[in-house]
């Protein structure tokens, strides 16, 4: 007997016929694959493929083993995947936001939640934060110094965290002045330990658990309080902010808390990062610089966003996106996956092919202006877990490009590019994004 989901995956199983059972498998001791994915990612990676192909398994710690892939075609195939064939992958970043939020969610639970928290990050809503993201941006550049180098990584980190903020709950006030205060630091440590799996409970007094059961302790307290007022506030049906929805449509108060903590983890982290790297591809490419400041004096737009679409490319954020299989096996190409093992998808091999991306090596945002581009870009992943905020984050990117290009001068030069450097999630410029500005008469 079977019912939904389970008979159509069931039946997809039945009828496939595989020619291979397993992809090639990396040849190394587990440890030694789990410390080239965690801390050599890059060079392990292209060395992997250029031996197995862009295809293979490895054998990690946490993760287990698991099936890399990053073949324009199979990739396809995994972000097209039937509901319960493909799950989320496992750990995930839930780990640190709690068993409410979103990526804790599977099935029938999580499209309902992916549906309700939708709502304010897509067409008109966007348009509706603009001039919030331009108060934010001029408000942190105005003690910039000027004719001197300095790091744009902390700005922007400061711009997008006061601009979730903002927009999940509507409103300012002492308690998201106090969640300004307390974020920061907890993301610093929680990048590190992200998808660590979490310690027994007797343990978790110890060590860097311990900062992080203390943080969400005041950060629950501070949400408990601005979920009270929401609850009593006369104009709620009014409000278009991500509380306010949660809210109304009577989600827990725990739930509540873990989806306001992962949308502002997950929602100015990576977004900061990307600004940091578009400051400094524009500090080396002096003609896109032109072109930028150019076009945004037009009021026009074409060309910014089709620079933010390549920099999300050439410089890519979150590198792997991963899901599970929880179907009895899953069909990739001539390939049989088992339940059970993780499907990662290599992004940032995506993004450096040549069949996809002509010249890859190279930065040239045009490549994005023809019509259908942006439809190539992987940077959010795919499928039933893209990236809900992808949206956003892209039009948060174009607002902060444009008000600083209107109000400062950047300084190109022929500095060497900055290396990135993994911080557990995300991949930021080792030297911060260093900039040389002056302002604009």
């Amino acid at each position: 007997m079977c019912a939904g989901d389970d008979c159509v995956v069931a039946a997809l199983c039945e009828t496939s016929t595989p020619t291979l059972v397993n992809p090639p498998q990396v040849r190394l001791p587990k440890l030694a694959q789990g410390v080239g994915f965690a801390f050599f990612r890059e060079t392990a990676m292209r060395q992997w493929v250029r031996r197995h192909g862009r295809i293979f398994e490895i054998n990690v710690p946490f993760f287990g083993q698991s099936v890399v892939v990053s073949d324009p075609d199979l990739v396809r195939k995994v972000w097209t995947a039937r509901a319960g064939q493909l799950i989320n992958v496992q750990p995930n970043i839930s780990n640190l936001f709690g068993p409410g939020s979103m990526f804790a969610l599977d099935g029938k639970a999580h499209r309902d939640r992916r549906k309700l928290l939708a709502s304010p990050f897509h067409g008109q809503s966007i348009k509706h934060y603009e001039r919030m993201v331009e108060q934010e941006t001029l408000r942190e550049s105005l003690n910039w110094p000027e004719d001197e180098e300095f790091r744009i990584l902390e700005p922007m980190n400061r711009i997008t965290l006061n601009v979730i903020l903002r927009t999940i709950f509507g409103a300012e006030g002492a308690e998201v002045e106090e969640l300004r205060a307390i974020v920061p630091p907890f993301m610093k440590l929680a990048q590190l330990i992200a998808f660590v799996p979490a310690p027994p409970r007797w343990a978790r007094r110890l060590g860097p658990w311990r900062a992080l059961d203390d943080f969400r302790v005041s950060f629950d307290r501070v949400v408990g309080t601005l979920i009270t007022s929401a609850e009593s506030d006369p104009g709620l049906d009014a409000r278009a902010d991500l509380l306010a929805v949660l809210v109304r449509a009577g989600v827990p108060r725990r739930d509540i808390c873990d989806e306001m903590l992962t949308f502002i983890g997950a929602g100015h982290e990576t977004t900061a990062s990307a600004l940091g790297w578009a400051f400094e591809r524009l500090r080396r490419h002096p003609d896109v610089l032109a072109e930028l400041v150019s076009e945004a004096d037009a009021s026009a737009g074409e060309f910014r966003r089709a620079t933010v679409l390549e920099v999300l490319r050439s410089r890519t954020v979150i590198d792997v996106a991963g899901r599970r299989v929880g179907a009895p096996y899953f069909d990739l190409g001539p390939w049989r996956i088992p339940r059970g093992r993780n499907v990662i998808v290599r992004i940032a091999d995506l993004h450096g092919n040549p069949e996809v991306f002509p010249h890859p090596e190279r930065f040239a945002p045009e490549r994005f202006l023809s019509a259908g581009a942006a439809s190539t870009m992987p940077a959010f992943g795919g499928g039933q877990r893209r990236c809900i905020g992808g949206g956003f984050a892209i039009a948060e990117l174009d607002i902060v490009l444009r008000t600083v290009l209107r109000n400062f001068m950047i300084q190109t030069d022929t500095a060497t590019d900055e290396a990135s450097c993994f911080r557990g999630v995300a991949h930021v410029p080792k030297l911060g994004g260093l900039v040389v500005m002056k302002r604009r008469k």
